[in-house]
């Protein structure tokens, strides 16, 4: 045994510093002071514009009694105060809770609730819902209010609630040469919550260090270059943006900010801007699929998108392909920072067709390069399920990116932590070359007659269909089978269809029994991340059975 290296120990801060997304934009601001860091509208911010207002935001939150642990609430839109409080609340030593923008104000007082929220900042488009939220509060936080020019308010909306305007708040703060940085990389840096589709949702808490190497892993996953042009689709609500706000502040990014996102402003941002890179849920991919010829830019050069949520159906990575756009598929959860699996490309695939390219992309992959283990294994035995591309099991998962644990719910955090890994919830396959997909999740497996039908599977056939824009598949009680397939279809504009045409599409591209045996038509309810809502789905099939 040598006890020469164990006799060297580490030196704080000299060299070994606690890990934290603030030395980021520390670096940024030294890096790149001039680059524009944020454009929005006729506001844009240099990089060190942007790193003194972060520290404002910190100095004023610190006067206001934030400390070490204090969680500061936000409700508000991708504008440059929510990018900013991405570094400046971690300055300050508290704890961002960006919330769901489109939540009820019953869910919106139960989180400012249970968070312990003691400063809340509320983007004045929000208040109606807002001030019925905090009415229903005993002891309501601070509200600053952050007041937007730029777009009307909705009707109704557009009140002031605060004391003061986020502007003032900045106003009252100080730029020292102080950047805040924790004393542990393991402290909390943001709380977030689940979608809370059954039952409340739980507060997810993030620590320093994941959200740096997270960053990391996604430059170096993405393959990002020095000063990539991004534009922020993905609510930063939603699991930070993806880690985004850190991640493209490592390379000196530009940060593109709209309200509101739809296909025109998407082509209007990359034709204006030269976007070079966003996040983008299938059900947007589909949207620019099928946005009109006159509405549609190709740039002369390739836009690399990524994508999570459901697997995005080949037909549509076909149809975005074509518009100059280079999807990653990524897999991942709020639990995990975002992303921790990703369709890695071998460049041998580029000889294949575009539609087996499609079909390999709409996999999820394999881990990044920040998480350190991803199987699948069955639900019963625990053990890894064999690389078939067919048996399916549990996703499961390890690494620094994955959560400290649910805020308050020790049994909640117990429960997905038991066995020494994260348990997704989510069912996949492993493939002969090692590469994951995942098929539904637990709760959405369909059996029919002993059979697991993936209501994945069966969606990626629906929108293979011309005249389909969105479906979803969920289990409908049978008699004779147990269940059967439920497809909810949502058709492109000005087309028409019927339950006989859907069905026999299905007959000529799947088995007989994975066919759905009923289809609607509707639009599909989708949440403010364009994810479809199947449990919003599982009600209709339970009031019309």
């Amino acid at each position: 045994m040598n006890d020469h290296y164990d006799s060297l120990t580490p030196y704080a801060g000299l060299n070994h510093v606690e890990l934290t997304p603030i030395s980021i934009l520390a670096r940024a601001s030294q890096a790149y002071p001039n680059h524009p860091a944020v454009i929005y509208g006729k506001r844009q911010y240099s990089w060190s514009e942007f790193a003194n207002r972060a520290k404002r935001l910190a100095s004023g939150l610190q006067k206001l009694g934030v400390t070490r642990g204090t969680t500061v609430s936000f409700i508000a839109a991708n504008t440059p105060e929510l990018m900013e409080a991405h570094y400046g609340v971690p300055m300050s030593g508290g704890v961002l809770n960006a919330i769901n923008t489109r939540l009820d104000s019953d869910t919106i007082t139960y989180i400012l609730e249970h968070s312990d929220c003691k400063i809340l900042v509320c983007d004045t488009h929000f208040s109606a819902v807002v001030e019925k939220a905090l009415e229903a509060l005993e002891t309501p936080p601070i509200v600053i209010d952050i007041e937007d020019d730029q777009l009307p308010p909705p009707e109704n909306a557009g009140k002031s609630l605060g004391t003061m305007n986020y502007e003032d708040l900045l106003a009252s703060g100080e730029v020292s040469d102080d950047w805040g940085y924790p004393s542990s990389e393991w402290d909390a840096i943001t709380l977030n919550y689940t979608s809370g589709t059954s039952g409340r949702p739980k507060g997810v808490v993030y620590h320093h260090r994941g959200s740096y190497l997270m960053s990391m892993g996604t430059v170096s996953a993405w393959q990002i270059v020095k000063h990539p042009v991004y534009l922020y689709t993905v609510p930063l609500f939603h699991c930070n943006g993806w880690g985004h706000i850190w991640t493209m502040g490592l390379m000196g990014g530009t940060f593109i900010c709209n309200r509101v996102i739809s296909a025109e402003v998407i082509f209007n941002a990359i034709e204006e801007h030269g976007v070079t890179h966003f996040g983008a849920a299938p059900i947007i991919l589909s949207m620019l699929a099928n946005a009109p010829n006159e509405t549609q830019f190709r740039p002369e050069y390739t836009v690399e998108v990524m994508t999570a949520g459901a697997p995005p159906p080949s037909k549509v990575l076909e149809q975005t392909a074509v518009l100059g756009l280079n999807v990653i598929h990524v897999y991942g959860l709020t639990e995990t920072y975002g992303h921790v699996i990703f369709c890695d490309w071998n460049p041998e695939w580029n000889k294949l067709p575009i539609k087996e390219q499609a079909e390999i992309k709409s996999r999820q992959g394999i881990r990044f390069p920040m998480t350190e283990a991803a199987r699948v294994i069955d639900v019963e035995t625990g053990k890894e399920v064999p690389a078939d591309g067919k048996t399916m099991g549990e996703v499961v998962i390890q690494g620094n990116i994955i959560m400290k644990g649910y805020y308050k719910n020790k049994a909640a955090t117990e429960e997905a932590f038991k066995n020494g890994w994260f348990h997704s919830g989510d069912l996949g396959v492993v493939h002969s070359d090692g590469y994951i997909q995942i098929k539904d999740r637990l709760k959405d497996i369909i059996i029919s007659g002993g059979e697991n039908i993936s209501s994945i599977e069966v969606e990626s056939v629906l929108y293979k269909f011309p005249k389909v824009a969105a479906a979803a598949v969920v289990a409908k009680p049978d008699e004779k089978w147990g269940e059967t397939p439920c497809a909810f279809v949502e058709l492109k504009a000005g087309e028409t269809s019927t339950q006989e045409e859907i069905i026999n599409f299905c007959k000529e591209n799947m088995a007989g029994f994975k066919r759905p045996s009923q289809v609607v038509f509707m639009e599909l309810p989708k949440t403010s991340t364009g994810k479809i809502q199947k449990f919003e789905l599982r009600k209709l099939v339970v009031d019309q059975a």
